[in-house]
């Protein structure tokens, strides 16, 4: 049984037969819990605690978990009508108000309930998460000398030297001078906004693009303006005609597997899009955070665009989270030149510094004989999930069209057919146990057409695919007319 429910089952069935024990009486041992129920001792382990975080018992080392007592009534909620008239004035002149809206973010964070196959999310399967490999890393890390002191604000040296190296590829045009160690892809992103794109400004972006942008940008109080993608990438003509008719200093773009369309941009528009951004006198972030989910038949990849840069226009994201765990969020910048020094004193004023003991851990782990064993692994594997649900889809769902089949990421962008707009076909999806993300939250302004986004990543295996799309299926023909059939 999967864990994470395996887990959430025994905990509901703890919860009810504690009325079978006084407050204070000692329950089972967790040995007779996992002969009872037949789980880990892992799985008890986390099921107490589960409890215990929700006040039901109390666990004491060495003598077992007792039921607490019972929570007195909660306090009435306070009254925080104000803080609507508070957080309003606040930006009141602001050229663009500088709300949070992380509604399109969250539809990929969210657990969705149990039996809900998840098809929405934006990282890998813990079943294809190189968690041996972190382990050993994180415990060789934490007895390193100096592991718990406190690092260099720009990152442990040996680990900016890597991320230079992975950058600046063959033509070892980074250095490790040129690089920030940051906590992940989304803080490097924010990182670089807040230093490029003062508020009110204009920001460039691909469209469509990942949600998470779009609301660093606005909470930035930037204004996001969208540049359409192809099968190549961003349309340099267009491109060109959004830095003039707005004046933008800042192009954010995923060269490699962009999210969510799963372009890569071609050879020829490359140089394009380096000259156009110098002519206008702005900085090209390139957000390269699906390098390391190439599948295995994706061909060799383009370099970056930061290690073809003569002019110091690209500012380069990159993180190692996507390829094993959500939890390890470990990036870097890379920059040269004065903006470096301002990316630096943001970074240090938001964070301090990155977590050392998790930037050794990091260190550890891709120097490894593990690290390309584990990329070669889940190269393979997203190829043949890819593969299996665009068959799925070609075989049950004919009307759901996925116009480009990429060769690296973890999603299809598919556009539903039939009646209905994507958030009505994401609501089908998910009274039919499965969740997809609609495409509304991936566009700046008003869409082209529906889509809806289906990741294969976060599921246990292949036959979940399948049988999210016969759920898909057999949704849809029931509230399909005859007309109307998906197949």
């Amino acid at each position: 049984m999967y864990e994470r429910s395996s887990v959430a089952e025994l905990a509901e069935s703890l919860k009810s037969e504690l009325d079978r024990y006084p407050v204070g009486g000692k329950l089972p041992s967790s040995r007779a819990l996992v002969e009872r129920f037949r789980v880990s001792p892992v799985t008890v382990t986390r099921a107490l605690a589960q409890l215990a975080a929700e006040g039901l018992v109390v666990t004491r080392p060495g003598a077992g978990a007792f039921r607490s007592r019972p929570r007195t009534t909660a306090p009435a909620p306070a009254d925080t009508s104000w803080q609507e008239v508070a957080l309003s004035a606040e930006g009141a002149g602001d050229v663009v108000p500088r709300s949070v809206d992380a509604s399109g973010v969250m539809i990929s964070l969210v657990t969705p309930p149990p039996g809900v196959i998840e098809l929405n999310g934006g990282y890998l399967h813990p079943s294809m998460q190189p968690e041996r490999a972190m382990a050993a890393a994180l415990a060789r890390a934490g007895r390193r000398p100096g592991a718990w002191g406190r690092p260099p604000v720009e990152g442990l040296p040996e680990l900016r030297d890597w991320f230079a190296r992975e950058i600046g590829g063959a033509a070892a045009s980074v250095r490790a001078a040129d690089v920030l160690v940051s906590a992940g892809g989304q803080s490097a992103l924010t990182t670089a906004l807040r230093a490029l794109a003062p508020p009110g400004s204009p920001v460039l972006v691909e469209s469509p693009t990942y949600p998470g942008l779009l609301a660093i940008a606005r909470s930035s109080g930037c204004r996001p303006v969208p540049v359409p993608v192809d099968a190549d990438g961003v349309r340099p003509e267009l491109l060109a005609a959004a830095f003039e008719a707005t004046g933008a200093r800042v192009f954010v773009c995923q060269p490699v597997f962009q999210n969510p369309t799963g372009a890569v941009l071609s050879a020829a528009r490359r140089p394009e899009v380096l000259r156009i951004a110098r002519a206008a006198g702005a900085f090209v972030v390139e957000d390269d955070y699906a390098r390391y989910l190439a599948h295995d038949d994706s061909g060799p990849l383009p370099a970056t665009l930061a290690s073809e840069d003569p002019d110091a226009v690209v500012v380069h994201v990159r993180s190692l989270t996507k390829p094993t765990s959500p939890s390890l969020r470990v990036g870097a910048i890379a920059a040269r030149g004065p903006v470096l020094d301002r990316l630096r004193a943001i970074q240090v004023v938001d964070n301090f510094f990155v977590s050392r003991p998790l930037q050794e851990a990091a260190l550890e782990l891709v120097g490894a004989p593990a690290w390309p064993r584990h990329l070669r692994a889940v190269a393979a594997e997203l190829r043949h999930r890819r593969d299996v649900l665009a068959g799925a889809l070609r075989r049950e769902l004919p009307a759901v069209e996925v116009p480009h089949l990429p060769s690296g990421g973890y999603q299809l962008w598919a556009r539903p057919g039939g009646p209905g707009d994507d958030a009505e076909f994401a609501a089908t999806a998910l009274r039919a146990g499965v969740a997809v993300a609609p495409g509304r939250p991936y566009f700046c302004a008003e869409p082209p057409a529906p889509h809806v986004r289906l990741s294969f990543s976060g599921v246990p295996g292949s036959d979940e695919l399948v049988e999210a799309v016969r759920r898909l299926r057999t949704a849809l023909d029931r509230g399909a007319g005859p007309a109307d059939r998906v197949g």
